[in-house]
């Protein structure tokens, strides 16, 4: 139970009690419900726009949140995007580099085993 809530509920039974125990005629404590009750009545009413006023401030609190996290999550995604498009662009940088190199030792390979191969048939006639 919530402290407003508890000190509610404490108030109310101090003002039975007081009510029913005071020294009064039964007129004289009807008017005095009567007008304690309007005067409740009044109370709860400010408080309930005192919560309205709260909450739509919360709300509006939270609605700024939503959007700023929204906004983050957005460009967040962007980086994401253009970071994700820079390193596909470098691995296929990288990927043509290495066919290049590759074709390259392949074609030093060919060369050096015709060499070594001729000089191999050289030296066996």
């Amino acid at each position: 139970m919530s402290k407003v809530l508890k000190v509610a509920v404490a108030a109310l039974g101090g003002f039975i009690a007081g009510v029913l125990l005071a020294p009064k005629s039964g007129k004289e404590t009807r008017e005095d419900i009567k007008l304690r009750t309007e005067e409740a009545k009044v109370a709860a009413r400010e408080k309930a726009a005192e919560v309205k006023a709260a909450s739509k401030e919360a709300a509006g609190v939270l609605r700024k949140g939503a959007t700023v996290a929204e906004h983050e999550a957005v460009e967040f995604g962007k980086s994401a995007k253009t970071t994700a498009e820079r390193i596909a662009a470098e691995v296929n940088e990288l990927g043509g580099e290495a066919r290049t190199r590759a074709n390259r030792i392949a074609t030093d390979a060919k060369v050096t085993g015709h060499v070594a191969k001729s000089q191999a048939e050289k030296h066996l006639k």
